[in-house]
Order: C-alpha cells, then sequence, then structure tokens
C-alpha cells in the first residue's frame, strides 16, 4: 500500500470531509451485532470516532503513524500501524470491517483473505468512498479541468478506482443493495482550497515542477466565490455493502 497522507496529516485532518450522520444511522441499522469493528486505512479517524459511538470496541489500523498521530480519540477506539493486508487481529473477530476511501490502494486478494480470516461469519464489510466535489456549475467546470488537465497525468493509477465509483473493485462478498447517499457541508473557500491541497497528485506535481498549481485554480475560482461568505459542497457517497459468508 501506498503512503500519500504522511506530509502534512495535520491538514488531511483538518480539511478531508466528513461523512453525513444519516449514513452512520444507516450502517447501524443493519450491522445487528456491534462488539468489533476494524476500521481498515483510518487515516484521520473520523469514520473510527463515528463507530465507537455504537461499537464495544473500534480497531483502527493506518500504514502511517502521522496519520495516527492526528487522529480523533475515543476511550474505545485502538489506534495501531498496521498494513490491511496482514495484521496481528484474531480470527473471526470482527462484526463490521469498514474501509473508507482507502481501498482502491490495496491488494485486494492479499486483503480480502485477511477480511475473510478475521471477520465472523455473516459479518459485513463496508466500503466507502466520495466522488468528486461539486458546488457550482461554473466552478465544478474550473475544478473539472483542473484535475483532468492540470494533475490528470499526476494521478496514482490507483485513482481509477475512484473515478469509476468503486464499481469495478473486486468484491467477492454477497453485496447487499444500499441507498444513494450525498454528503452536503458548509466551507468557506479556504476550506475548498485546503482540502484540495490534500490531492495526492497535487503533491506529486510539486515534488515534480517545484510550484503549486492549486495558487493559479484559487485565483479562477475566487472569481466565483467571496472569501467572506460559505456555500454548500457536495460529495456523492461512493457505497458497497456486502456479507462475509464461509
Amino acid at each position: 500500500m501506498k503512503d500519500n497522507f504522511s506530509i502534512q496529516s495535520d491538514n488531511y485532518a483538518k480539511y478531508r470531509p466528513t461523512y453525513a450522520s444519516i449514513f452512520f444511522d444507516y450502517l447501524n441499522s443493519i450491522v445487528l451485532t456491534k462488539q468489533n469493528a476494524w476500521d481498515c486505512g483510518t487515516g484521520n479517524g473520523q469514520i473510527a470516532y463515528e463507530l465507537a459511538k455504537t461499537f464495544n470496541n473500534v480497531f483502527a489500523t493506518d500504514i502511517s503513524q502521522s496519520q495516527l498521530d492526528n487522529a480523533l480519540q475515543a476511550n474505545n477506539i485502538k489506534y495501531s500501524v498496521q498494513p490491511a493486508e496482514k495484521t496481528d487481529f484474531k480470527s473471526q473477530q470482527f462484526d463490521l470491517i469498514v474501509i473508507a476511501q482507502a481501498i482502491h490502494w490495496f491488494d485486494f486478494d492479499k486483503f480480502y483473505s485477511e477480511v475473510k480470516r478475521t471477520a465472523k461469519e455473516n459479518a459485513l464489510i463496508c466500503v466507502i468512498g466520495y466522488g468528486r466535489i461539486e458546488v457550482s456549475e461554473q466552478i465544478d467546470l474550473i475544478i473539472k479541468n483542473f484535475y483532468e488537465n492540470v494533475i490528470g497525468v499526476y494521478w496514482d493509477k490507483e485513482r481509477k478506482y475512484i473515478d469509476e465509483k468503486y464499481t469495478t473493485i473486486p468484491f467477492p462478498f454477497k453485496e447487499i443493495e444500499t441507498p444513494n447517499f450525498v454528503n452536503n457541508i458548509e466551507w468557506t473557500l479556504e476550506h475548498l482550497i485546503g482540502y484540495l491541497n490534500t490531492w495526492s497528485a497535487v503533491k506529486h506535481f510539486i515534488e515534480q515542477n517545484g510550484y503549486n498549481p492549486i495558487d493559479k485554480l484559487q485565483n479562477e475560482i475566487e472569481q466565483h466565490w467571496n472569501k467572506k461568505e460559505t456555500k454548500e459542497v457536495s460529495f456523492p457517497l461512493l457505497l458497497r455493502i456486502g456479507q462475509i459468508t464461509y
């Protein structure tokens, strides 16, 4: 698994979008036993923190110690640095395994073997992510051009799974049909720019060219967004849930 997110992990925690409470309400409604959950690729811990409200124990893993140093804390969350594909968890331990905006980085076969080893019979696996941000027609076109034509070649190849809305990832589980969710959040322009700066392709661009392409992008967006105002931004959620059987 690549580690694109240790650098500036404090910004990652500050600017990455959260997930809507209605999604967690839905997830809680379909998970009947809430003893142990595994948040794999936890990043800033936002999923683990929400799961900790309803599960007895939450185990949250990431390959980045820097990310975990900035993660949200709760008494029943146990963070550890471990790769997704090989952990020290017991067999048949988990009622729920969640992977948020991370599974595209994994070795699918090895990870799914670990999922089947550590999951209880009939446990659920939940793969979630979010699509490209939507603000307004004009701003969306500006960001689309930036995404495809300015930093397009700097995305890692795994990004295609996000662009394909996780529909093309291998998913060898008994799939459950899920509702559609959209996460709507009020953001300032400063928050938007902070979020865009967390994109891995932006980091790759800076490393290779020595300057930040977001500066020009910000000037373009400022023509349609007053710095003092907030706007509603939307993230369509990518979601696949399956039952793990032996």
